[in-house]
């Protein structure tokens, strides 16, 4: 089998190429196509095609609340380190986690729960509009879907893409139960990895836009 000869700089251009030629005729709403094939460049993986779901208007609602400088909630520092920090700078976007915080881990202590479940109340707890991106813990969703549905919390954004086993699918089917933007990888697949995606592909637009109504 004979290598392609790519310079580096356009390896990543090659690879959405790659995307929308294996692709064939699919065809997606322009911001959420290209949500879904930078997840795919993140995991090679097709079946998010399929897997991923936007509720309506997620993304025009996902890139407003960035311009306004709403900050991005990750449940894991990997999330928080894939984020392209320069991206985020257009707007003056901040990241915060809270996991592995010492109050945070004495607030799950004494509530019996997990860290991922007091980090979102500490999050709550901050009164500001947020996009929360859950890339590996259910339990952080289904405190989400508390706090939403007792009116103690209004996200602008849930990105709703833990892995795994235990809790992960029923956790994301709540949240496409509420009435607020979302975007749910149905399913067992996800990670921090693709909430990282996802956000970078929100941050990028937010760029070329910027750059369009100049």
């Amino acid at each position: 089998m004979e290598l392609e000869q790519i310079l580096p700089k356009d390896i990543e251009k090659r690879s959405f190429e790659i995307i929308t030629e294996e692709l064939g005729d699919r065809r997606f709403p322009d911001g959420e196509a290209q949500i879904i094939k930078r997840v795919i460049h993140t995991t090679a993986d097709f079946d998010y095609a399929d897997n991923l779901i936007f509720s309506e208007n997620a993304v025009p609602c996902a890139l407003a609340a960035l311009r306004e400088g709403v900050p991005i909630i990750t449940d894991t520092n990997m999330g928080k380190a894939g984020i392209n920090k320069k991206a985020l700078k257009n707007f003056e976007n901040e990241v915060y986690c809270f996991i592995a915080d010492e109050d945070v881990a004495r607030a799950a202590v004494l509530g019996k729960t997990t860290r991922a479940w007091a980090a979102v109340d500490k999050a709550a707890a901050m009164g500001r509009d947020c996009i929360f991106a859950i890339g590996n813990a259910p339990t952080a969703l289904v405190r989400l879907y508390q706090l939403v549905r007792e009116g103690k919390l209004m996200p602008r954004l849930i990105i709703a893409v833990p892995v795994g086993f235990v809790n992960v699918v029923q956790a994301k089917e709540l949240i496409l139960t509420l009435n607020i933007p979302y975007i749910v990888a149905k399913g067992r697949k996800g990670g921090s990895n693709v909430a990282a995606a996802i956000c970078n592909a929100l941050l990028y637009q937010n760029k070329i836009s910027e750059r369009t109504d100049i």
